[in-house]
């Protein structure tokens, strides 16, 4: 009778560590990035529970296994790509046209709801936490929490935890400056959000603009926000007389692409719980840059 494989390395602690250091000297001096994957998919168990944290603390004596099998609960769907998930967070990459949460008339085709299907393999209690929104249309990063606890800490601690957050527009006509900024009080009035150059109580918002490439009829801008309101982007770009292309709602001419031309490409942070931090990017979208 053949011996059985065995699924997993298995290594006992000699001495006081975190585990992503552990793995990197147990596995022969892998890289960091390395290790870090293997934690992100869930492949690490530590005395038979499964370890996505980077500073998980071992001590002596503790069992730490590392799965040679591929996860076999990987997420697969066409809207949305995971970049990176632990114990506590989840952040993703969503495609334009998603909901990033449930709501009336729409429940189950948003990110938030196949996000909790997916959580729900492990244990059925669990669920994720909406902690910041995109448009339906906005394509990009964004992050949800995995309990309760951490939901209230990046909602209470927002600005402090999140420090770089960049987008990516294309804009109709030639913006003039190479940089700027655009300063107004934003008022969510449910169908739309009215703009006001002086306090009409309403919450002042700031963004910052880099033009990076213009056209005869477009200009591609990065945006950096310095508060967060709702549609803040898309009302300050028609402050400045350059609305985002496809954005009917604030004056946007449609585009053959159908969808608006707004992606959200850089979330940097502070994790949470652990104080590491982190920092996502991803490419600006073909279709923005094949206008210029």
């Amino acid at each position: 009778m053949p011996r059985a494989v065995p699924r997993y390395l298995s290594f006992t602690v000699k001495e006081n560590d975190e585990l992503l250091s552990f793995l990197m000297k147990a596995m022969s001096g892998i890289s960091r990035n390395r290790a870090k994957s293997i934690l992100s998919n869930r492949l690490v168990l530590v005395n038979g529970t499964i370890q996505t944290l980077f500073n998980f603390p071992l001590s002596a004596g503790m069992k730490v296994q590392i799965s040679k099998e591929k996860n076999k609960q990987d997420f697969r769907h066409p809207l949305i790509k995971i970049l990176y998930e632990d114990a506590y967070i989840i952040v993703i990459e969503k495609k334009e046209g998603l909901l990033s949460v449930a709501t009336d008339s729409q429940k189950e085709k948003t990110a938030q709801h196949i996000l909790s299907e997916y959580v729900k393999r492990k244990h059925r209690n669990n669920r994720v936490f909406v902690v910041h929104r995109l448009d339906r249309e906005t394509s990009g990063i964004m992050m949800y929490a995995k309990d309760d606890k951490t939901q209230r800490t990046l909602r209470d601690n927002w600005h402090q935890i999140v420090f770089d957050r960049r987008y990516v527009a294309v804009v109709n006509g030639k913006v003039e400056k190479n940089q700027g900024v655009v300063e107004s009080w934003l008022t969510d009035r449910k169908l739309y959000v009215s703009s006001s150059p002086t306090d009409d109580g309403g919450k002042f918002s700031v963004t910052h603009y880099h033009t990076l490439k213009r056209s005869a009829h477009h200009s591609l801008i990065e945006l950096q926000l310095e508060t967060g309101r709702k549609n803040q982007i898309r009302v300050h770009m028609s402050d400045l007389g350059h609305p985002v292309l496809g954005d009917i709602r604030y004056g946007g001419e449609e585009n053959q692409f159908s969808r608006l031309a707004l992606h959200a490409f850089k979330l940097s942070f502070y994790h949470p719980v652990t104080g590491e931090t982190l920092s996502f990017e991803t490419p600006y979208p073909t279709l923005f840059k094949s206008l210029f």
